[in-house]
């Protein structure tokens, strides 16, 4: 099944600056073959449920594997049977109705 997710990976216990850990999330969807987009709040995701989740798992794991002691995920998960759609293509509507 093909998911599109909205994903927020949040290292506790590591200070303020979280960004080489965002690097590191962006690296492992990368490294997982998934189409993901970067935003101010996280990331946009889509591919194979299975896939994306053990992306996921990844991150946790991998992140706890340099010390941060916590790691908190937020995951919002959005699935069609009606037709088969993209990232690219819910920004894209929203976009020609803009004008």
């Amino acid at each position: 099944m093909h998911v599109i997710a909205d994903l927020t990976v949040v290292p506790l216990g590591v200070g303020l600056s979280l960004s080489p850990y965002v690097v590191e999330v962006e690296r492992i969807l990368d490294a997982a073959g998934l189409a993901h987009q970067l935003h101010p709040n996280g990331t946009s995701v889509e591919g194979d449920w299975d896939a994306v989740l053990a992306a996921v798992k990844r991150c946790h794991e991998v992140l706890h594997g340099q010390g941060v002691p916590r790691v908190h995920t937020e995951l919002r998960l959005g699935t069609r049977t009606d037709k088969d759609q993209r990232m690219a293509d819910k920004t894209a509507s929203v976009q020609a109705k803009l004008g």
